[in-house]
This record gives structure tokens, sequence and C-alpha cells, in this order.
């Protein structure tokens, strides 16, 4: 006999409440960029990817995208390279591009794919490089801040060939992509994670772009919690931007999200990955926990505009 039986009414309520996103996002293809400091911890790397699962359980495609600074940052300690950031983008030697290819497509990709293989979430780890998914050339020196910079082996993107991807989704399989690629003689160029992850969101057409970051999303105040922007556009974007607001590695992100939103990914989102089921809440719920951006605020609903 079962004696004091949980109150299953919650559960329930909350199925009923997601069953319009789930219908809605049915069949949709959703990029999550994973920044590199969330591999650090396991059991939060854990809790992403069983969110994760229950995406793919319902039907959203999901491709993933990770970063590794902080991983990368620490084994060029361990083996005596300093780190170089200009304006939040990793300035990459001859040195640091043996090492970042280790650190993303060896540790933190096949990292991953043993955590999905556990979780029984059927992924492929692929990098820029694998079937010419991103063409690259070498990032020519360039003025920042009164300054010449040359950033080494670190890579713009020319274009991208989502081909392998649409391949793997149709077949049931995420992929887990690695920023690293190389430009049309082979050499191999470092990519800022979150240009790749919005560059690909573009060409794939996603209906969300997910940064799954340290920060609970964009604040006006940087040293401010309570300060979160729930939602802005582009111009509130730009607007924050002229303001201060946006500095160090959150100004890639910010051209990132431009960069997506203006080919075609229909909102992107800023969440903590040390917020419990914060991905999850992103998409099943009116409120969330982040910050959501899209191209025009005039698009959204009242009900949107009203979290």
């Amino acid at each position: 006999m079962i004696k004091n039986r949980t109150d299953p009414s919650v559960a329930v309520s909350a199925l009923r409440r997601a069953a319009p996103y789930i219908r809605m996002y049915c069949g949709k293809v959703f990029l999550i960029k994973m920044s590199g400091g969330l591999f650090a911890d396991a059991a939060l790397m854990r809790g992403v990817f069983e969110q994760i699962f229950i995406l793919l359980q319902v039907g959203i495609r999901v491709v993933v995208v990770h970063g590794g600074g902080k991983q990368l940052t620490d084994t060029q300690s361990a083996l005596g390279i300093k780190a170089q950031m200009v304006a939040g983008r990793r300035v990459t030697d001859a040195k640091s591009i043996t090492v970042t290819s280790m650190v993303l497509n060896g540790l933190i990709n096949t990292q991953i794919l043993a955590l999905c293989r556990e979780l029984g979430i059927n992924a492929v780890g692929v990098s820029g490089v694998d079937a010419g998914l991103i063409r690259a050339s070498r990032r020519p020196s360039v003025e920042v801040e009164g300054k010449t910079v040359d950033y080494g082996f670190v890579g713009d993107i020319n274009q991208v060939d989502p081909t392998v991807l649409l391949r793997l989704l149709e077949d049931g399989v995420m992929p887990v992509i690695s920023p690293l690629s190389a430009d049309a003689h082979g050499t191999l160029l470092n990519i800022n994670a979150d240009t790749v992850a919005s560059a690909i969101a573009a060409a794939l057409k996603a209906e969300k772009m997910i940064i799954c970051a340290e920060p609970a999303g964009i604040m006006e105040s940087i040293d401010d919690p309570q300060s979160l922007v729930s939602y802005t556009d582009l111009d509130g974007l730009a607007r924050l931007r002229m303001r201060g607001c946006l500095k160090d590695g959150v100004l890639p992100k910010a051209k990132a999200i431009e960069d997506a939103l203006r080919g075609g990914v229909g909102r992107v989102h800023i969440t903590s990955y040390k917020s419990p089921d914060t991905i999850l809440a992103e998409v099943f719920t009116n409120e969330g926990t982040g910050t959501m951006i899209v191209a025009d605020i005039k698009a959204l609903s009242k009900a949107e505009q009203a979290t």
C-alpha cells in the first residue's frame, strides 16, 4: 500500500503550460552555445545536458557549439604560455593554436560526447574543419583602441556550409561543434565560439540561439544582478553598448547576437548555466530566467512584454 502519495497536480500543471511551446517548437532547430566555464563543473554540465535530453524528447532538433576559454587559459598557463586578450577576443600565436586544438577538439568535445553517451543522447563531435562546415581566412591586423593588433592564428568566417549538420539532424543525431576551423591551405584557425554559433544558427535558420554562459543575462549595471534586462531588441542592444553596459567578453556576444538576428534567427537568449533548469525555463515558460533579444520588440506578444 502506498502512503503519503505526492500531489501530481504540480507536474501535470507544468506539462499543460508547456504543451503550447512543445507544439510550437517540435521539429524546429535550436542552437545552444556553451561557455567553457560550464565544463569545469561536472554537476552543472550534467544538469545542462539533462535539459537538452528533454528538448530532444519533445522533438526539438538541437545543435551544440562549445567554447573552452577557461580550460584553454589553464592549459596554456600550465605549459608556460601566457593568454592574451584584446577587447574580449583571444590572441592565438603558433604555440597557442596547437594547444587550442588539443583542448577544444580533444578534451572538451570528447568530454561532452562521453556525457551524451551516458545520458542516451545520440551525438557526434565535429569542428569547423569537418566537411567544409566553416570556411575561414586568417584575420588581418586591425586597429583596436588606437593600437595595431595581430590576432595571430585567429580566423574570420567567410562561409558556412551546413550540409553535414542537416544530414546529422535528419538522422536524429545531435552535432557537438568545436569552433576550430582552417583556411584554404589547411592552416588551423581559432574562431570565437560565439561568432561560430551565430553564423551556424543563421545558416540553419534556427528558431532560437541560446547562449548558456555564467552571467544570468545582460545587466544594465554590470555589478548589479538585480539590473537584469529581461528582454530587448537590436536598438536596445545598441543603446546598452553606447552606455558602456557591454564590456569585455560580453562584446563579442553582443556582436554575435546582432549577426544571428539579422541572419534570420528568431530569438536569442542569454542564460546562466548556474541556474537550475534555466534552458527549460527559457523555452517552456513566458518568464524565463535570463535575457531574450529579438530583432524588434514590436514583434513580441503582450504576454512576452509583460515579463
